[in-house]
């Protein structure tokens, strides 16, 4: 699988090790839709809410980062041409971030950070150091490593960045042996988070994925390599500037980077499109592809954001929607589309992959319902747009009705998703 020529023998990881990862997300979504409708009135408030927190904390652990460690489990060997380096340890990174991140979301929840929370950011910090380990293992043992690979390893460094700052905002609840308040630092642990995980990670995916599904002989690995060398300078920074110079005008140089940097991504994407091979191009590649488009909001949103704080300090209402267009905005639209081009194949593979040169087999996409993956499409545009009104315009009844259509795309999504996970071949 994820290679464009079919007789090509490719790498792969046991399903075993990796679909559970998808399920875990299916259902983290799910359980963020239910959430988020029942609470959609605290969207109202201020962005440092209880729910809020929850929910956040489960779009980005139980729904980001768990269906991005299982799709990179399976990608990675075919990034650098080799096995994973362990399975168990893949295994073992699924069942301590499963435990710990209800643990943290229910801390956040009910607000105590108590045992509930340190527990929850022990075993997740725990089950990245996993993932880390058996990412630097595997590509130490392989003789290629490529610019993707790069992507996913550094954005991997940056998520223990970004979860043990967590922890210790945690621990400082309690302790408070920073030298300021947690809240001082949610926007280190967030941007840190939001940019050098998954921007990073999303991007060196996507520019791998999408030329490849898309059948696209256009390759520009210095491109690659600017936008890469892009993120992470504005990344790096972002943190000196928040740590040491704390010039609140200086983020504007990061935010300009990253917008830079996204600008050629979208560049790039354009070229794979129109210098593709199969002009066809089907309803996930095109949920993917105006994800990649959306990843210029929340730039935009920064840079709003940046020149309010000149003006009177944070905007509430602008914070919140920077968050939202993140997590239920590009993010959740790049794993719509991406979720339905990676798990048919891992399925197909396990079960018709062995005979499938001798006999007629069904193709990854019919593993899965057509119908049900566009209604979920048609669900999930109104969602976004009306939960984002709602939020700009403090309206309690635009919030609901989002939140309505998003929790609807969560349900025929996890519909989608279990259907494939509980695929029978046929064949005795």
């Amino acid at each position: 699988m994820f290679t464009a020529n079919a007789h090509t023998p490719a790498k792969t990881t046991s399903p075993s090790a990796v679909t559970p990862f998808y399920g875990y997300a299916a259902i983290s979504f799910l359980v963020a839709g239910i959430l988020l409708f029942i609470y959609s009135s605290s969207f109202n408030g201020h962005y440092f809410h209880p729910k809020i927190l929850a929910i956040t904390h489960i779009m980005a652990l139980g729904w980001g980062v768990m269906i991005i460690l299982g799709a990179s489990h399976q990608l990675i060997p075919v990034l650098i041409e080799s096995s994973l380096f362990s399975v168990p340890l893949a295994r073992l990174s699924l069942f301590l971030a499963g435990t710990g991140i209800p643990l943290l979301a229910y801390g956040f929840f009910i607000f105590s950070m108590g045992w509930e929370a340190q527990w929850g950011g022990i075993l997740i910090n725990s089950a990245i150091i996993a993932y880390l380990v058996n990412l630097v293992l595997s590509m130490r043992k392989s003789q290629s490593n490529n610019i993707h690979a790069i992507f996913v390893l550094t954005a991997a460094f940056w998520l223990l960045l970004t979860t043990l700052i967590g922890l210790a905002l945690v621990y400082n609840f309690s302790y408070s042996f920073l030298s300021r308040d947690s809240l001082h630092y949610l926007p280190l642990h967030a941007n840190i988070g939001i940019a050098g995980w998954f921007l990073l990670l999303v991007v060196g995916v996507a520019t791998r994925l999408i030329p490849m599904f898309l059948i696209s002989k256009y390759q520009r690995p210095r491109l690659l390599w600017s936008i890469y060398l892009l993120i992470n300078a504005g990344m790096a920074g972002f943190v000196l500037n928040f740590l040491y110079l704390r010039q609140s005008g200086l983020y504007f140089l990061p935010a300009v980077m990253i917008g830079l940097s996204l600008i050629l991504v979208g560049y790039y994407c354009y070229q794979c499109y129109r210098m593709r091979l199969r002009k066809k191009v089907d309803e996930q590649i095109k949920i993917s592809l105006l994800a990649v488009a959306m990843m210029i909001l929340p730039v935009i949103l920064l840079i709003i954001i940046i020149g309010a704080m000149q003006l009177s300090g944070i905007n509430n209402k602008l914070a919140l929607l920077y968050g939202f267009v993140i997590f239920f905005g590009w993010l959740t639209a790049i794993i719509l589309g991406m979720t339905f081009k990676t798990l048919p194949f891992i399925i197909w593979n396990k079960m018709h992959h062995s005979f499938a040169a001798n006999e007629k087999t069904p193709s990854p996409k019919d593993l899965f319902s057509a119908r049900i993956f566009t209604a979920m499409g048609i669900a999930y545009l109104p969602g976004f747009v009306l939960f984002c009104a709602g939020i700009a315009l403090a309206n309690t009844a635009l919030l609901r009705s989002g939140s309505a259509f998003i929790l609807l795309t969560a349900i025929l999504y996890n519909w989608n998703v279990m259907k494939l996970i509980r695929y029978k071949s046929k064949k005795p």
